[in-house]
């Protein structure tokens, strides 16, 4: 298995209107995609130097294969839509393999 980790810092002003868009929208979007089983989304405890407030949203793939294909063919939609909040947000991707779950 995949995952697919984006890390995003929302500065406050913006916060709890993200947090709705990511709950109710976003995150339903890209398992609707039918590339991720399930969607986990944490709010990073530690304070950041810079301020905002740090998620971090991990999206599981069944492999590489689906993860390619998100990239391919709905990647560029979606992230399209995040630019509604323009540079009050700032993210990172990451991607895991996942050796073991216990």
């Amino acid at each position: 298995m995949i995952i697919y980790n984006v890390t995003i810092n929302v500065q406050e002003g913006i916060h709890d209107e993200w947090l709705q868009w990511m709950k109710n929208e976003h995150i339903p979007e890209m398992l609707k995609t039918g590339k991720f089983i399930k969607a986990l989304m944490t709010r990073v405890m530690e304070q950041e130097t810079m301020g905002g407030i740090t998620y971090s949203v991990q999206y599981t793939a069944e492999n590489k294969e689906k993860l390619k294909s998100y990239y391919a063919e709905n990647a560029p939609k979606l992230r399209e839509k995040t630019k509604r909040f323009g540079d009050k947000i700032l993210s990172f991707r990451t991607e895991l393999e996942v050796i073991t779950e216990l």
